[in-house]
């Protein structure tokens, strides 16, 4: 079959064949009918996403490659910061942007800037950390498994994120960073929780994993989530804003953050070189690290106790693809988000009663500009989440809870609840509670048509009628 062909003409044509393929039995919609089960998020995609997927193959490196370096390079540019590090899930960008705080390289920065803030002290065990319980575990298993104490703050409703009113009274003498998330989408309190850390020479990590394409604006302009604070995450899992199957990013604008995530990335080496690429600084041999002879191959010395958490080639391909695609991905989103919103007041209205009298509805957070995760509701007294939920799934509409609701109350936290030793709450986690008690979530993900949606808000109405 290829034989009369170039390697480049052989290519092509499998690339061309994968993209008819594509076309014939991947993206041929089936048109929705009420019933049909929609989920709360999935793939959007098309022959690019495909054919980038299969050309890697065919070069078959594997590893983390040229596609990796051009998303890399995009990735960074959309979000305007310096530098960026593609990783092999969202969790491990969490755990990546916390454990470079853990670095000896941060010991050099102590005492003050020269304004009378105290600088950022490197993270060690036994040190805290603000954060919340209502999300999902990954933003605070790497602080627990670290060995540092986790502070937890209770949350506001209906923005779902952190009590900016409660950080002052979490600060200890201990305080090292606050690591938190913006909930499906809905950016926290940047202004406060920014000034905040200023004021006391904390860390900021944002997990932006729920939220990439949400803005906020600050004192000096509009600003992407995950770029305000000193280290963002992003997940690329199928349901997120955009895909590459697994997958997840670290960014910062820091250029020695930077360096000790890409040394932890990759295994803790000292050296930068790529794989593959050997000796681009021409001192592969002619160096003296810790105790190690003179001269010692530089690619195999190790500055951190690191981990290999590279993704591969084939998965930056797909996501190199999708990110073409992404600002029209965010404005889908928003679209639908407004569509589900003022649907849910028309039918309530027109059934003779106020939405907001059985749910409380999401609302954006001061100064942002939500790329929405999700749609967020939590029942009022006399709405059981239950039996609204029940109603709402066996209509064939898939709905989540906040995650892990209040993480304190899960068996991963048995034992230290009987010791009352590794965690720290300020107060009460009264509206954590309630989120994990009475709230629920459907998906706005781009792949929603207007029927879906249409139907999806009936359905929601009709339910709390009926709990």
């Amino acid at each position: 079959m290829y034989e009369n062909m170039t390697e480049e003409e052989a290519r092509q044509q499998i690339l061309d064949s994968v993209g008819e393929y594509c076309e014939k039995y991947h993206n041929t919609k089936k048109e929705f009918e009420p019933g049909d089960r929609i989920t709360y998020a999935s793939r959007v995609y098309d022959r690019e996403e495909m054919t980038n997927l299969v050309d890697s193959a065919l070069e078959f490196w594997l590893t983390a490659g040229h596609y990796t370096e051009q998303f890399e390079k995009s990735f960074a540019n959309y979000l305007g910061v310096r530098f960026c590090s593609l990783v092999n899930s969202g969790s491990s960008a969490n755990l990546l942007a916390f454990m470079t705080l853990t670095s000896p390289l941060l010991d050099e920065n102590t005492g003050n800037d020269g304004k009378g803030r105290e600088l950022k002290k490197r993270v060690l065990p036994g040190d805290e950390i603000i954060t919340v319980a209502a999300g999902f575990p990954t933003t605070v298993a790497p602080i627990i498994q670290y060995g540092a104490v986790p502070v937890f703050v209770d949350v506001t409703i209906p923005e779902y994120n952190i009590d900016v009113s409660k950080l002052e009274d979490a600060l200890s003498d201990k305080t090292r960073a606050v690591m938190v998330a913006h909930t499906l989408g809905n950016p926290f309190d940047l202004r406060s929780v920014k000034a905040f850390c200023d004021k006391h020479g904390l860390w900021l990590i944002e997990d932006n994993c729920d939220a990439l394409g949400s803005r906020y604006e600050m004192e000096d302009g509009w600003h992407f989530t995950g770029t305000v604070g000193d280290i963002g995450t992003s997940s690329f899992y199928p349901p997120h804003h955009m895909t590459m199957g697994e997958g997840g990013a670290v960014y910062t604008d820091d250029p020695l953050l930077n360096k000790i995530a890409r040394s932890l990335r990759d295994w803790g080496r000292d050296c930068v070189c790529p794989s593959g690429r050997d000796n681009l600084c021409g001192h592969r041999f002619d160096g003296l690290y810790g105790e190690l002879p003179f001269g010692y191959d530089h690619k195999y010395v190790y500055s951190h106790f690191g981990y290999n958490l590279k993704a591969t080639d084939m998965q930056a391909a797909v996501g190199c693809a999708q990110l073409d695609k992404f600002p029209s991905f965010v404005e889908k989103r928003k679209k639908n988000f407004k569509r589900l919103y003022d649907g849910l007041k028309e039918q309530s209205a027109a059934k003779g009663f106020a939405i907001e009298d059985k749910l409380i509805l999401p609302k954006a957070g001061k100064h942002s500009d939500p790329s929405w995760f999700g749609f967020m509701m939590t029942c009022r007294e006399g709405a059981g989440r239950k039996e609204v939920v029940e109603k709402i799934e066996k209509a064939g509409i898939q709905t989540r809870a906040l995650f892990a609701g209040n993480l304190t109350k899960h068996p991963c936290f048995d034992e230290m609840r009987r010791t009352g030793k590794g965690f720290r709450i300020v107060g009460d986690l009264h509206n954590t509670d309630e989120i994990m008690e009475r709230s629920f979530w459907v998906g706005v993900y781009p792949g929603m048509t207007d029927e879906m949606l249409d139907y999806m808000s009936t359905t929601i109405v009709n339910a709390i009628i009926t709990a």
